[in-house]
């Protein structure tokens, strides 16, 4: 396929890619599921799950091998955006309030989960068939455990924000612990990928790279107050440039030392001034991510087939996984959340809402999958793993809702207690 013959194939893609992606986020609002998990679904729906059965020969007229790396790409620059606003409307100031309880959850949320992957990975290890003959079983095993204990921060967010519930104190909290859980995530990660490679580069350059980066914006803290002013000054275009340059230059530099670009995006969004004048700028870039983000989900589910988990020890371990992730995260961040002195009701949501894997595990096994740790049916099994974690999310929270709301009613007196009185 030439260049010239590229671009309209790609324009096909896209048209495909949002009218389905709409069409299933608008039948699942109904059930009070966010956008971005009807995103996740769909693409699904257009990988070999579905389309690929029902319609191969749509699937790859649509979604052939050339035009795959391009939807990669484009649906990098939505995915960049995306985390750049989850990061500028990130509020630091509660963080400071709920650092003690989210450093203990955000721990037991983190080593539970890492734990049990890496039990489970050893006990199916020669009796399920999904881990790579030329990989280490050391680094699959190591892998697997990582994106059990990830925690989808972006959705984590996303759920808080529709919901209302940045004030809250569970808000708060599971907020902190998201992005705690996500920057270690990340460094572990790192840490897998130097045992791939066979050297401690990738790790020290994560730590190192980390580091400085911290620094670049501690200091960016420090000049806040004369970047706003300098914001207000800049023409609307100039500061649109400054901001998407600055963007995609966090973006390329926290990809390069390993901790991904989406780390990088959302560092900014938090550093970055809070005017007016960036307000309109990240307004003016929202659509990007609107339109483009749904193109990384759809990648995703060109890499998922939910053929390759029929086989019965396949779909045992599949459910093995399935509840350990649940009852690792969920379980062991409502128990710290009780240790460290939160309410019952904090705590549930807490663990409901850390229980969410969603993109950024989507995110974890697309590198893993191109680093050669991942094989076809484990990136299945864990594609599976972030959407069921991340569908439960919303009608948990419901239905805690409801439970105290019906805790918090006056049971009716009956007649005879009314008529003694």
């Amino acid at each position: 396929m030439s260049t010239t013959e590229l671009a309209p194939a790609f324009f096909l893609a896209l048209i495909v890619i949002l009218v389905v992606c709409r069409l299933v986020g608008w039948a699942l609002r109904g059930l009070g599921q966010p956008p971005v998990v009807g995103e996740m679904i769909a693409g699904v729906v257009l990988g070999p799950s579905v389309l690929g059965l029902l319609a191969p020969g749509v699937e790859a007229a649509v979604f052939g091998q050339q035009v795959r790396p391009v939807l990669y790409v484009v649906g990098q620059i939505g995915l960049v955006v995306f985390m750049f606003k989850a990061g500028y409307e990130f509020r630091t100031d509660r963080m400071r309030q709920v650092a003690r309880p989210a450093a203990v959850i955000s721990s037991a949320g983190m080593l539970v989960p890492l734990v049990l992957g890496l039990l489970l990975a050893f006990v199916a290890n020669g009796h399920v068939p999904l881990f790579p003959d030329n990989v280490s079983f050391a680094v699959s095993a190591s892998f697997f455990g990582v994106t059990l204990a990830i925690t989808a921060f972006p959705m984590l967010a996303r759920i808080i924000t529709e919901r209302g519930l940045s004030g809250t104190r569970f808000g708060s909290v599971a907020l902190a612990c998201g992005a705690l859980d996500d920057a270690v995530a990340w460094v572990l990660l790192a840490a897998v990928l130097s045992l791939r490679a066979g050297s401690a580069g990738p790790v020290a350059i994560a730590v190192g790279g980390a580091l400085v980066l911290a620094a670049g914006l501690i200091g960016m803290a420090g000049v806040r107050a004369r970047a706003s002013a300098m914001a207000e000054r800049l023409a609307p275009d100039r500061l649109l440039l400054v901001v998407v340059v600055a963007l995609f230059l966090f973006a390329w530099y926290t990809d390069k030392i390993g901790l991904y670009a989406v780390f990088g995006a959302f560092s900014l969004g938090v550093a970055v001034p809070r005017t007016a004048a960036v307000d309109r700028v990240v307004t003016t870039i929202t659509p990007v991510a609107t339109v483009f983000l749904p193109l990384f989900f759809t990648y995703s589910g060109l890499n998922t087939d939910f053929g390759l988990l029929v086989a019965p020890a396949v779909l045992l371990f599949t459910v093995a996984a399935l509840v350990a992730a649940v009852v690792g995260k969920l379980g062991a961040c409502w128990a710290g959340a009780r240790l460290t002195g939160e309410s019952r009701p904090v705590a549930v949501r807490v663990g409901i809402l850390m229980n969410a894997r969603g993109l950024m595990q989507l995110i974890a096994i697309n590198v893993g999958l191109s680093a050669g740790i991942v094989t076809p049916a484990l990136f299945s099994v864990l594609v599976v793993i972030a959407l069921v974690t991340t569908v439960m999310a919303t009608p948990l929270l419901s239905w805690q809702d409801r439970r105290e709301r019906r805790r918090e009613t006056p049971a009716p007196t009956t007649g005879r207690a009314d008529a003694v009185a």
